[in-house]
C-alpha cells in the first residue's frame, strides 16, 4: 500500500475540471505513465481512492507512484497530440507500448549458374543481387511464393546444379508446381528464364507479365508448338487465378487498416495478441502482430494500441476499421486526420463485408497468439468471443458445466464436465447422486448440486485442483430459472463467479445463453456458439450416461432382492463380486456362497433362481 496515497489524493482534488495531461512519476522521478483526460481532477483522482476498484496494473502502477505532475490543454484533442510526444519521448513503464520489430526486407536472386529467388531480411555482401528495400515482409513472402508456384520453380531446399538429376520428383512436381530439375525434368535456360519471368511478375505486377506470355503464346501456336502453348497458357491461367483471389479479398476496399485484440486469461501473466491488415486497391498487402500484456479495459486500450501504432507508421489510411468499442473515438479520429492530412474515419463494423474483414483480424490475432502460448488458434479465439460476449474480464479459460437428468423424477443425477482451454478436461469430471429430496424438481437439484461442489471446495482448496479450483465461468444447462436457483448459493459463500445458462430451442440446439433476468443471442458469434454447443452437448451426454447407468444397475439390484433371502446389502455384495447379472448367472453355489455376507442357504437360492430347482436337483 502506498503510504503517499492521502496526499496524491488531496492534491488530484484540486485539479482543474480542464483537459490536459497528467505524469506519474517514482521515486527516482522517472515518469512511468503518461495519460490525457477530459477533465484532470475527476480523472487523477480515481488512482488515489479506493484501489479496490482498480485492475491489478493500475494498483501496481499506483504503489510506485510518488509524485505527479500535469499539462493543461485547450481540447482534448490538443491533450491527446501532447500524449503522444510525451509517450514517444519518455516510453512509460505502465503505457502499452508497441514495440517496433518492422525492419527492411529485400528480394536475394542468387546465380551459381542456375538462378533462385529468396525473400530475406538481411543485406549481406555475399555477392548476390538484392532488390529492395521494401517494408512489408507478408507482401513480399507472398509474392515469391506466389511467384514460385506459377513459375514452376522449387520450393524445396535443393542445390543446382549440385543436386541436378539426383532425385525423384516431389508432389509439386504432380501438382503443377514445380519443373523439377532435380528430376531432370527440365534444363538451365529454361529455369532460368522462368527465374525471369518471376522477378518480372513481383516487381512490375500481373499486367505485363500475362502480355509477353500471351504473345509467346499466341506465336508458339502460330508455328504449330502446341505442347508450349499449352504451358504458356498454364502460366497465364495461373497468374490469373492469383490475382483474381487477392483481389477477392476486399473487392470494395480501397485502402484501410483493420484492428482486432485477442486475449489469453491463463496463467500469472496474461497475455493478447494485437493483429493489424493492411488493406490497398482491393487487396491484403501487409500483415503485422504485436504480443502484449493482457489489458483489462478494452475500450482504453484500444484507443492506446491504435494511438501507439501510428506513432510508429509514416502512412494513415483513410479508414480505420476496430472489433470493438473505442474509448475517445472522435478525438483519435481527429487525430489521425491530422496526422494524415485528410479525413481518417475509425469505425467498428457490426455486418458484412467490413464484419467479416474484421473476424478474419480476430483468427489471424487468435493464431499468433495461439502459437506464442502453445495452444489452438481455434480455441483460443472462440474463448476470447465467449468472453467478451459475457462482459468478463478475462477470457474463460476453465469452465465447469452442469446438467440434471433422471426420469419422473427417479434415479435423480447430475453431471459436471469441465472444459480447460476450450477442450474438454475429463480428468475433472464428475457425478452426483441427489440426495436431499426425491422426487422431479430440477431448480432444487442444481441447487443442491451447486452447493455441494463448493463445500467440497472449502475442504480442499489448498489442492488447487478438482473441487479445490474455482472456476472462471459456470454453464448450467438451462434458461434464467436453473440461473436463479443457484444465484442464492453463490452469494451464500462469498463466490465472485459468473454464472450463466444455456438455452435450447424447439430442436434440443443451443439457442442463447440466459442470465438471471434476460438472454444473450449468440447467432452472430460463430466461434463461442460452436464452443457453447459442444459444452452443452458433452455435459448432456456425460449426466444422461450416468442417469442410465443408475436405472440399469436399479433394475439388476431389483432382480437380486426378489430372490428369497436375498436383500439390498447381499445383492451389492454379489454385483460388487462378479460384476455382471450373467457372471452371476454362471457361478456355482460354492462360488456364490464364497461371497462376503453370503451363505449356502442363500446361494443356494440365487443358483435355483437362476438354473431352475429341477436343474439344481439333478445337479
Amino acid at each position: 500500500m502506498n503510504e503517499k496515497l492521502p496526499v496524491l489524493r488531496k492534491k488530484s482534488m484540486s485539479l482543474p475540471l480542464t483537459p490536459g495531461v497528467y505524469l506519474m512519476k517514482n521515486k527516482k522521478n522517472e515518469i512511468i505513465y503518461v495519460g490525457k483526460a477530459k477533465a484532470l481532477k475527476n480523472r487523477v483522482s480515481t488512482y488515489f481512492g479506493s484501489q479496490n476498484n482498480h485492475t491489478a496494473k493500475v494498483r501496481k502502477m499506483v504503489e510506485n507512484v510518488e509524485d505527479f505532475d500535469y499539462i493543461l490543454c485547450d481540447s482534448e484533442f490538443e491533450a491527446l497530440v501532447l500524449e503522444c510526444s510525451l509517450i514517444k519521448q519518455h516510453s512509460p513503464k505502465y503505457n502499452i507500448l508497441l514495440k517496433d520489430d518492422k525492419g527492411y526486407h529485400y528480394i536475394k536472386v542468387t546465380d551459381n549458374g542456375w538462378k533462385n529467388i529468396l525473400a530475406v531480411k538481411q543485406r549481406l555482401d555475399d555477392g548476390a543481387e538484392y532488390i529492395g528495400p521494401y517494408t512489408s515482409s507478408y507482401g513480399i513472402t507472398n509474392a515469391v511464393d506466389s511467384a514460385k508456384k506459377i513459375f514452376r520453380l522449387p520450393q524445396c531446399t535443393k542445390v543446382f546444379p549440385r543436386d541436378y538429376k539426383k532425385s525423384r520428383p516431389c508432389l509439386n512436381y504432380y501438382i503443377g508446381q514445380c519443373a523439377a530439375p532435380c528430376a531432370g525434368k527440365t534444363d538451365k535456360e529454361s529455369h532460368n528464364e522462368a527465374v525471369r519471368q518471376a522477378l518480372d511478375f513481383i516487381i512490375n505486377g500481373s499486367g505485363s507479365v500475362v502480355d509477353e506470355l500471351t504473345k509467346k503464346m499466341e506465336e508458339a501456336s502460330e508455328n504449330l508448338e502446341f505442347e508450349k502453348a499449352a504451358k504458356l497458357r498454364d502460366k497465364i491461367n495461373a497468374i490469373r487465378k492469383v490475382t483474381e483471389k487477392q483481389k477477392v479479398v476486399a473487392a470494395s476496399v480501397e485502402e484501410q487498416d483493420v484492428f482486432a485484440t485477442v486475449c489469453s486469461g491463463a496463467g500469472e501473466s496474461p497475455k493478447a495478441c494485437l493483429s493489424v491488415l493492411r488493406f490497398r486497391d482491393g487487396s491484403l498487402y501487409d500483415s503485422e502482430h504485436f504480443i502484449i500484456d493482457m489489458p483489462e479495459n478494452m475500450p482504453e486500450a484500444r484507443h492506446e494500441l491504435i494511438r501507439s501504432y501510428y506513432s510508429m507508421r509514416d502512412f494513415v489510411p483513410k479508414r480505420v476499421s476496430v472489433d470493438g468499442e473505442v474509448d475517445g473515438a472522435d478525438v483519435l479520429s481527429e487525430w489521425l486526420s491530422s496526422l494524415a492530412g485528410r479525413k481518417v474515419t475509425v469505425a467498428v463494423p457490426q455486418r458484412g463485408e467490413q464484419h467479416s474483414l474484421v473476424e478474419m483480424c480476430r483468427s489471424n490475432a487468435a493464431q499468433k497468439l495461439a502459437l506464442y502460448l502453445g495452444k489452438t488458434g481455434k480455441s483460443t479465439a472462440a474463448l476470447d468471443e465467449l468472453g467478451s460476449l459475457l462482459g468478463l474480464k478475462a477470457p474463460p479459460e476453465y469452465i465447469e458445466s452442469y446438467d440434471i437428468s433422471h426420469t419422473a423424477g427417479s434415479e435423480n443425477v447430475a453431471g459436471m464436465v469441465v472444459f480447460k482451454d476450450g477442450h474438454p478436461y475429463k480428468k475433472a469430471y464428475k457425478r452426483f447422486t441427489i440426495k436431499g429430496f426425491s422426487g422431479q424438481d430440477d431448480y432444487g437439484s442444481m441447487a443442491e448440486v451447486l452447493e455441494r461442489r463448493f463445500l467440497r471446495y472449502f475442504e480442499e482448496k489448498d489442492s488447487g485442483e478438482g473441487f479445490g479450483r474455482l472456476p472462471d465461468l459456470i454453464l448450467l444447462d438451462g434458461g434464467k430459472g436453473q440461473v436463479n436457483a443457484v444465484l442464492p448459493v453463490l452469494e451464500k459463500y462469498g463466490l465472485d463467479i459468473p454464472l450463466f445458462g444455456m438455452v435450447k430451442d424447439s430442436h434440443h440446439r443451443t439457442r442463447a445463453i440466459a442470465r438471471s433476468g434476460d438472454e444473450l443471442s449468440l447467432t452472430s458469434k460463430r466461434a463461442a456458439f460452436t464452443l457453447v454447443s459442444t459444452i452443452q452437448e458433452e455435459v448432456h451426454r456425460y449426466s444422461v450416461e450416468y442417469h442410465h447407468s443408475r436405472r440399469k444397475k436399479a433394475s439388476v439390484s431389483s432382480t437380486l432382492t426378489s430372490i428369497e433371502g436375498i436383500g439390498e446389502s447381499r445383492g451389492k455384495a454379489l454385483l460388487r463380486h462378479f460384476r455382471t447379472m450373467k457372471a452371476i448367472g454362471e457361478a456355482s453355489e460354492q462360488e456364490l456362497a464364497s461371497v462376503k455376507g453370503m451363505n449356502k442357504n442363500a446361494a443356494k437360492a440365487v443358483f435355483e433362481a437362476f438354473h431352475g430347482k429341477n436343474n439344481a436337483d439333478e445337479d
